[in-house]
């Protein structure tokens, strides 16, 4: 069914209010009367979506770039909040970042929850790719810069960027002074955050730069019977080592460690009742407890198990560059990282009776190896010039899984109540006896080979085409080993044909090619233009969970002569295809970039949570097509003014019965209207000392939350605003800030509450905070 437009919405609405006010408050503020020659401009915008240091207006991909002042005048420390500064990009994490968090860029991202996928966003830090979106969570420390990259990014960036990249890099230590910057904060909830840096010459050619965090956080779901959840406690360091010999070699080394001790994640609260919360309700009173709120927007909730999570990540990078003759340069990045997750006795079922409970962890730990030579050409044949980069690639990741589910105290009365009820049968029949039910290891490995070349040839000065070519092959292995599983042969999931499943040994391997190809003409010096074809690529592999090869219906030791079900997936595919305008105007005051796409998606990966098991499929083909506008004004001396607007005309999946709910349906997270607006100021006050600040609104139209239900969250806006205190020098600044500033409460994400059939549960978006922050440096 096509989706029927409105103009008559609460966007539209919000957006005319906001822009009359702020139109007022400008023009009551400051004349706009400032001549060409003392108006000030925008700044030019560096970024390295070709591998090279190019002025954003001048590369033919949608990029937003923002350095490390922006995104704190955002109040962006994380990815968490992301949408502040480019309305295409989304995060949502629910309960593991192990499984489940997940970069949306242009409605494209991981499709649902499961251990064994690497993002459809990749995300580089310091130029290292980071193989789970999770990987990206921690505050931000010491960033110089942040740029997206949306569409499919097959040839520099390689596998699993069919949807776009994120490229976060170090601020990079310098030979020339001693300095240090630092970042105190405090706000509601208990926030508390400590950041600080350094910068040490060590000598004309070597220097070093050490950074570090310390952070705590109250979580903001509360259990009316004493404490909360969804709490952050995290910690870090890094440490960089610059070494300069000569003019032609430069070496740098980035060494950085990061924990979280978290209350964290199984925070969320009951959305839609269904038949069993009246038992469930009597569960709970039966242990002495209180009931949460049954309003939503209270933030409530009981659990019956802790909720500790710990985060560790760990690694170095090391960055070296040889200038070459004939104006090449040959670099290389060496990797090392260790990433795991734990998470001990989680309450499995999201409610306070005491029926089911976790315990999993995940490690991954990854090696890699890329070498780039970069150069220029003289002309030849039809080309005037150009540039090109030419790269081999080599990873080498080995994951360990573990999982163990328990049975509660109240699991057998929940169960024999439940089967007397439904079906009439007498308590016992089925096994739910209090304790540990089943343990599985689940091992995977994975090697990646590439080698990529990217050419920027020039026909003349206005005109100029874009190539690039990237192989990658793929080898994965994937298993499910059992330590132990309940005998009891009327085992509840037994009985309910959901385990235990086959073990499985499995192997995936495939060779891929991917590319690009660009046109791009200058109109003008400011006005640029540009049509692409990319080709984006995502690894298949091997579902590495307890029911990956099916069912205990499927496994051969439960039922004889029965055909274990096929783990593996297959590749993901998006040929994507975009017309940009890059323009800027108004004496250099004003910045307009546009974007038109259509990407067309093969074998989409899914994964779906079913009461009692998560499935992963590919879906045959999905279709996302839209358009984006970025726009940037410095209205005078005092304010400027930014207005990003994402519209999905169509983000859906194929009409295909095997997809079930999902045939012929929007993909969830991929909103049709979301934009951000926002207003920075900076004006004198007294001498020496000026007043800054930015107030701030980020827009979401309706959306589906999840893949695995037909639920949805209604449109929804929040608020952002800070104010403070500068001197001319800015060595420092105070300000007052707050996020979500009118306390807007939804659900974000619903999902299927386990264990009961047509409830559900909601992860909730981030109530109102606010606090202060001192920033310095000297």
């Amino acid at each position: 069914m096509a989706t029927k437009h409105t103009y008559d919405n609460p966007f539209l609405r919000n957006l005319t209010v906001a822009t009359t006010a702020l139109a007022a408050a400008i023009a009551a503020a400051v004349p706009f009367a400032v001549s060409a020659q003392e108006a000030r401009q925008l700044e030019e915008v560096v970024v390295t979506a070709q591998r090279r240091e190019e002025n954003l207006q001048e590369v033919p991909v949608a990029v937003t770039a923002v350095t490390g002042d922006e995104l704190a005048a955002a109040q962006v420390d994380s990815i968490a909040n992301i949408q502040q500064i480019s309305s295409s990009t989304r995060f949502a994490v629910v309960n593991s970042a192990a499984n489940s968090a997940n970069i949306v860029i242009r409605g494209i991202g991981t499709v649902g929850n499961s251990r064994a996928f690497e993002g459809a966003v990749g995300v580089f830090v310091d130029g290292v790719y980071r193989t789970r979106a999770g990987q990206a969570m921690q505050n931000w420390l010491d960033m110089e810069s942040l740029e997206i990259l949306r569409g499919p990014q097959g040839t520099l960036f390689g596998k699993n960027t069919s949807a776009g990249a994120l490229i976060l890099n170090s601020k990079a230590p310098t030979t020339d002074d001693f300095s240090v910057d630092y970042e105190v904060g405090v706000g509601n909830y208990g926030n508390q955050l400590v950041r600080g840096a350094t910068n040490v010459p060590l000598s004309d050619k070597a220097a070093m730069r050490v950074a570090a965090i310390w952070g705590s956080e109250d979580g903001y779901i509360e259990d009316p019977n004493g404490g909360e959840y969804n709490g952050r406690e995290p910690r870090g360091a890094k440490v960089q080592f610059l070494y300069q010999p000569s003019e032609t070699f430069s070496s740098r080394l980035i060494i950085d460690w990061f924990d979280e001790q978290n209350n964290c994640c199984y925070g969320q609260v009951d959305a839609i009742d269904g038949p069993t919360q009246p038992f469930i309700n009597a569960l709970v009173l039966a242990q002495g407890k209180q009931l949460p709120s049954e309003n939503l927007k209270d933030y409530q909730q009981v659990l019956s198990n802790p909720t500790d999570q710990s985060i560790d990540d760990k690694g170095a990078v090391l960055h070296m560059a040889w200038e070459l003759d004939g104006g090449r340069t040959l670099k290389s990045v060496s990797s090392i990282r260790d990433w795991r997750i734990s998470q001990q006795g989680m309450d499995a079922d999201f409610v306070g009776a005491n029926i089911l409970s976790i315990s999993e962890s995940l490690r991954t730990k990854m090696i890699s190896q890329e070498f780039t030579l970069n150069g220029d050409v003289e002309s030849f044949g039809p080309f005037s010039g150009g540039d090109y980069v030419v790269g081999a690639y080599y990873a080498d990741e080995d994951i360990d899984a573990h999982h163990e589910l328990w049975w509660g105290d109240q699991a057998q009365f929940y169960w024999d109540t439940l089967f007397t009820q439904l079906y009439g049968f007498p308590a016992g029949t089925v096994d739910a006896t209090e304790g540990q039910w089943s343990d599985v290891d689940m091992p995977a490995d994975s090697r990646s080979h590439a080698a990529f070349t990217h050419w920027n040839l020039d026909v003349n000065e206005q005109f100029g085409l874009t190539v690039g070519l990237r192989y990658s092959r793929d080898e994965k292995n994937g298993a499910m080993f059992r330590n132990a599983f309940t005998p009891a042969p009327n085992a509840v999931f037994r009985v309910l044909t959901a385990q235990p499943g086959p073990e499985f040994d499995d192997h995936y391997e495939e060779d891929a090619f991917s590319g690009s190809l660009s046109a791009q003409y200058h109109f003008t010096g400011q006005v640029m233009g540009y049509a692409s074809y990319s080709r984006g690529y995502k690894s298949g592999g091997v579902n590495i969970d307890n029911s990956g090869a099916g069912t205990n219906l499927n496994n051969p030791e439960e039922v004889p002569g029965a055909i274990p079900g096929d783990p593996t997936y297959r590749a993901e595919y998006m040929d994507g295809y975009e017309l940009g305008l890059k323009t800027e105007y108004w004496n250099g005051r004003a910045r307009s970039n546009f974007a038109v796409f259509y990407n067309d998606i093969e074998d989409l990966q899914l994964a779906q949570f079913q009461g009692t098991r998560f499935s992963v499929d590919n879906a045959p083909e999905a279709t996302v097509y839209g358009l984006e506008l970025e726009n940037q004004f410095v209205l005078n001396d005092t304010f400027s003014l930014m207005f990003d607007l994402t519209h999905l005309a169509e983000a859906r999946f194929g009409d295909d019965p095997v997809l079930g709910i999902l045939a012929d349906r929007e993909f969830a997270m991929a909103p049709n209207l979301s934009a951000n607006l926002a207003l920075d100021f900076e004006r004198p006050i007294a001498t020496g000392l000026n007043l800054f600040g930015r107030v701030g609104m980020v827009y979401n139209s309706e959306i589906y939350s999840n893949t695995s239900n037909n639920l949805k969250v209604d449109a929804q806006s929040e608020y952002a605003a800070n104010i403070g205190l500068r001197p001319d020098s800015t060595s420092w600044s105070l300000s007052a800030w707050c996020q979500n500033c009118s306390d807007n409460r939804y659900a974000s994400v619903h999902f299927d509450s386990p264990l009961q059939a047509g409830d559900y549960n909601a992860y909730v978006s981030y109530p109102r905070t606010y606090g202060l922050t001192l920033r310095g440096s000297f």
